[in-house]
């Protein structure tokens, strides 16, 4: 049994790549993996400020919001699930956010599988590649992690759109893969 995190950057509820990320989850989930959903928006988590407190300060931020929590989650997960909306063909900010500030203490993710989900408007999957590349210079950064696999939750455009999509099968045997 692996210990699942799945990030949801996704400031819609119920959009899009909230709904795939469901659907990762109930595959990992029947597979008999332990699984935890965080929605990033209805945290608090402010931007990095860039002092390097925590790096003079055994990896404590100065800010007390609920990074302090979330991070330590990544700290623990076996697999890491980071899902975003495409955004102007990038990550958005909430996710962005929440790479920045694992700037406290990313040295102790170590060893993670990771799995990526986006989702965007635009219907090739070749646009999206700037998206994750913005994933994988995070994992650039981590000690041991590993790119398991991307879900492209392309061609949709309105909350709900992904529902008819081949991504909602693809994100569910992904989930459920899961070893």
């Amino acid at each position: 049994m692996k210990t699942i995190l799945v990030l949801s950057c996704s400031p819609r509820k119920k959009g899009n790549s909230d709904i795939l990320c469901d659907q990762f989850i109930k595959g990992a989930e029947e597979s008999g993996h332990k699984v935890e959903k965080i929605r990033i928006p209805e945290k608090k988590i402010g931007v990095c400020l860039g002092c390097e407190q925590c790096q003079e300060n055994g990896g404590i931020c100065r800010q007390k919001d609920d990074m302090t929590e979330i991070l330590e989650k990544m700290i623990q997960a076996d697999v890491i699930v980071m899902a975003s909306p495409v955004y102007f063909y990038t990550i958005n900010a909430q996710a962005k956010t929440l790479i920045d500030r694992t700037f406290a203490r990313y040295t102790a993710i170590r060893d993670t599988s990771f799995y990526f989900i986006v989702t965007a408007a635009d219907s090739e999957e070749s646009m999206m590649e700037r998206t994750v590349e913005c994933f994988r210079g995070f994992l650039h950064c981590l000690q041991g992690a590993v790119e398991k696999g991307v879900i492209y939750g392309v061609g949709a455009w309105k909350k709900g759109d992904i529902k008819s999509l081949a991504s909602m099968v693809h994100a569910y045997e992904m989930g459920k893969s899961i070893e």
